[in-house]
């Protein structure tokens, strides 16, 4: 019989997400109130990625915590990003994000020093993959903004290799450091 569905062009039912790891930022009780007295449900927010480079977050509300948190999650494995890594563990330079009135500062740091961030930043550099960043949350400490703000800067974020393709150059080019050409060009004068 499975062999007939393929045949007819229909898809089978397979898991699409290898590995994502998820995160709970918030759960709220919301209510509303309608004639007969309140009638409460629940707004989930979550964030998921497969922590070498990809993230994203979404929220979902339902009656039941568990729906809702299941329809975050769906939303936020449609609502995935891709972010350049250096090495793997940090960021390639100091980026700023905003959303609303939520403000964030995220800088490299060396090897060891861990992440940096409170709440629901910490939560996207965990299941980013990132080891090493110092971050600060200024302005908003809504959570939902946070995280806009925080992916608003990650998005910003540019590799060397992207750097180079943009202008044309090679990467090598891009990461001359600019004491190294001083110097070259005293040795050559």
């Amino acid at each position: 019989m499975a062999e007939r569905d393929n045949r007819r062009g229909r898809r089978e039912e397979r898991e699409e997400t290898p590995e994502f790891a998820d995160r709970l930022v918030a759960i709220n009780r919301v209510s509303k109130t309608v004639k007969g007295g309140k009638r409460f449900g629940f707004a989930a927010l979550v964030v998921v990625g497969d922590q070498r480079g990809r993230v994203g977050f979404g929220k979902g509300k339902a009656k039941e915590v568990p729906e809702a948190i299941r329809k975050a999650t769906e939303q936020a494995k449609r609502n995935m990003v891709r972010v350049p890594l250096r090495d793997g563990r940090t960021l390639h330079h100091d980026i700023e994000g905003r959303h609303g009135a939520g403000r964030v500062v995220m800088r490299t740091a060396p090897e060891g020093t861990g992440i940096i961030a409170g709440g629901p930043m910490r939560a996207v550099f965990e299941m980013l993959g990132v080891k090493d960043v110092v971050s600060k949350s200024l302005g908003s400490q809504n959570p939902y903004n946070m995280i806009r703000a925080t992916l608003n800067g990650l998005t910003k974020e540019a590799s060397p290799r992207q750097v180079a393709a943009r202008r044309g150059k090679k990467v090598a080019d891009i990461l001359k450091k600019p004491e190294a050409e001083a110097t070259a060009e005293a040795a050559e004068a």
